[in-house]
């Protein structure tokens, strides 16, 4: 189903992890954005895309985990694109035939043999120095960065006023930090929350890649949780965030585990 969050926008959201893909409609055209996460959600939301008249004609991935470039043949041929560096690290990692195998081992139980891996992460770069997305739709800026994974990008759709932020600005996962990355992992995330700051003073409506919808004042106020969050794991404090410890919400106090082992890798 289908959730309008502006006047061509709308949200599908999965019963795993409240996975958000985002649509932008631009008459029988249609930008897709993070479709998942399992076979049927995603051919759910094609038969969605259909009965509006619509179609996906473009596609992008905001960064290169395995729950944002999926794909189903029921979405058609549409290019699929992510910015350089998370197409480049995306066909690394498929160069391995052993990766796709893995992501399927280690797939949650809940979804586990569900999720469609026959065309998971084939990615086009974005050209290098590309402002905005190649289509003739909503006109939609990129922003790239380097928090959470390589190549990391947010969307804003200019005329609606929508963030589509990825693994950021969630209500129910802490910042997750890209501690294998090969400059300081904190100081790329802070960096990345400044970058969203600006980017979202043009923006009503915040879309995380997991959670709910943020709108107005509680854009900044997310910001704000997820600056302090990373702030206290740089000083070695615990953090007061109410998405961890006994004030994590129900259904999910298992996040407070990544807290746990972010907090434990950067100690060391």
């Amino acid at each position: 189903m289908l959730t309008q969050v502006a006047d061509t926008t709308h949200v599908h959201t999965s019963g795993f992890v409240l996975s958000n893909a985002v649509i932008v409609e631009g008459g029988a055209a249609a930008l897709l954005v993070d479709p998942g996460v399992t076979s049927g959600e995603i051919d759910c939301l094609a038969a969605d895309l259909a009965a509006r008249g619509t179609a996906a004609v473009v596609a992008f991935s905001t960064h290169p985990d395995w729950d944002h470039v999926l794909w189903r043949p029921a979405l058609g041929d549409a290019p699929r694109y992510a910015t350089g560096r998370a197409a480049d690290t995306m066909a690394r990692l498929l160069r391995d035939p052993q990766t796709i195998v893995r992501i399927a081992e280690h797939l949650p139980p809940e979804i586990h043999g569900q999720v469609p891996l026959e065309r998971l992460g084939l990615l086009t770069s974005l050209p290098d120095g590309t402002t905005h997305l190649p289509w003739d739709g909503p006109r939609v800026r990129v922003a790239e960065h380097r928090a959470h994974a390589p190549g990391h990008a947010a969307l804003l759709v200019e005329e609606q006023g929508v963030l589509a932020a990825g693994d950021m600005l969630s209500d129910v996962f802490v910042p997750m930090l890209d501690l294998d990355s090969d400059g300081d992992p904190v100081e790329e995330y802070l960096a990345a929350l400044d970058l969203l700051e600006a980017v979202a003073a043009d923006a009503d409506v915040a879309v995380p890649g997991h959670g709910t919808v943020a709108r107005g004042p509680a854009i900044g106020a997310r910001i704000a949780l997820d600056r302090a969050y990373v702030h206290a794991l740089r000083d070695g404090t615990d953090p007061d965030d109410p998405r961890i410890g006994s004030s994590a919400p129900e259904g999910w106090q298992w996040v407070t585990g990544i807290h746990q082992w972010q907090a434990e890798r950067l100690g060391r």
